[in-house]
């Protein structure tokens, strides 16, 4: 039988999957459920950036103790790079500072460069990352625009599946261990082709066992919310933010693309209405 939300004891503890959304840190996710479920005590099992969405799993209670054992399980991911574009977060967080041909590339020779990535490597993360330097995120440091060397770290890329190719778009599946970054395997397949590349999607759909196909959204935790004591009062008024709206992360780039293709819709949208025919009336 399959347990649903409201068969879960929260403070006792449970390992709770969610299918994270789009722009969202994963504190903004662990601070919503809390707040929603009135939990004491909960965490999460490994970050999701603000652009990448799927599988973000919560601990509450005594099962927090099994957050470094779940974190320490390898992931899956698929999601989508783009040729020819690089950007210093190497994902669309930030502006493309770099474009470079990509259409002399042949598929034999895009799907023979995943090879050198396979195994265990070595992969520096991106500046845009919340590695530490001299006790501080190295994003924070970047995003005052100072300069930070990062050290390259071993890594383990299990799987490295390229599952489409529509230049300059290049879908692909991912295997790999703890700590490994997307974004800098984007970063460093440009490099190896020589057209630059950077992460334009990302979707985290396995850790270990657990799999986003079996992940609860935001808004079923809403729908369990439980109902005020009689008297109390909230303490300030709740302000719910829009799952498409940037947050503090710091996505200006990505809002700035948003925000043009809303533009170019509506101005399609008010070019078809004016270029109508008119209906004849009698």
């Amino acid at each position: 039988m399959t347990k649903t939300l409201a068969d879960y004891d929260f403070e006792t503890g449970e390992v709770l999957l969610l299918d994270k959304p789009l722009t969202w840190t994963s504190f903004d996710v662990v601070r919503k459920v809390k707040n929603t479920l009135r939990i004491r005590k909960i965490g999460h099992a490994g970050t999701l950036d603000p652009l990448a969405t799927g599988l973000l799993i919560l601990c509450t209670g005594k099962k927090t103790k099994e957050i470094d054992l779940i974190q320490a399980q390898e992931k899956e991911y698929t999601g989508t790079f783009r040729l020819g574009e690089t950007t210093p977060s190497f994902d669309l967080e930030t502006a493309v500072d770099m474009a470079r041909p990509y259409a002399h590339l042949i598929d034999e020779e895009i799907m023979a460069a995943t090879a050198q990535f396979m195994g265990l490597i070595q992969q520096t993360p991106p500046i845009f990352s919340a590695v530490k330097i001299d006790g501080k995120r190295a994003y924070e440091l970047a995003r005052t625009g100072q300069e930070a060397e990062i050290k390259a770290k071993s890594v383990e890329i299990k799987t490295f599946e390229l599952t489409r190719i529509a230049l300059p778009e290049v879908d692909f599946r991912v295997v790999c261990s703890k700590g490994t970054y997307v974004r800098s395997l984007a970063r460093d397949l440009g490099v190896a082709l020589g057209c630059g590349a950077h992460l334009t999607r990302l979707v985290r759909t396995r850790i270990g066992e657990y799999r986003v196909e079996d992940a609860f959204t935001l808004e079923a935790i809403e729908a369990l919310r439980p109902p005020r004591p009689e008297g109390e009062t909230p303490a300030r008024p709740r302000r719910e933010r829009p799952h498409t709206a940037p947050n503090r992360a710091g996505l200006q780039y990505f809002a700035a693309l948003q925000a043009d293709a809303l533009a170019a819709k509506e101005h399609e949208a008010a070019k078809d209405a004016t270029d109508a025919p008119e209906t004849p009336t009698e």
